[in-house]
């Protein structure tokens, strides 16, 4: 079903859903081949569908099927459905020391909190 959904976008979004989801492009591969038992992580669910601009009908109709296919992962999809949260990745270039990617992920990550914050007072 996902690689209807899929097949049905433009060129290039087997790529973007790779790259939001920090994988390869092979692992979407593999979760839209029917003939690969590949469980797609709940997670990832909620990104699928903003890439490929799901429509309410077509979101309707994969997450009945993801309740079915995955009935386990149905409590976390439910979390992800609601956690009234956005997950975004930023791609940072390899600085080749450990120390300073660390510090930059670190200070991104203050940085986010602190206009986080900003927005929810108003501000």
């Amino acid at each position: 079903m996902l690689r209807e959904f899929i097949d049905r976008r433009p060129s290039g979004t087997r790529q973007r859903i790779a790259k939001a989801l920090g994988t390869h492009k092979s692992f979407v591969s593999q979760i839209t081949n029917p003939a690969l038992r590949v469980p797609l992580p709940a997670p990832h669910v909620a990104s699928i569908f903003k890439i490929c601009h799901f429509s309410p009908e077509e979101r309707g109709v994969f997450l009945d099927a993801y309740r079915i296919a995955h009935p386990n992962q149905a409590a976390a999809l439910e979390s992800e459905e609601v956690s009234g949260k956005r997950i975004i990745m930023i791609e940072l270039p390899d600085f080749e020391d450990p120390a300073k990617q660390e510090r930059l992920a670190e200070a991104i990550e203050e940085l986010a909190a602190r206009m986080i914050a900003l927005a929810r007072d108003g501000g």
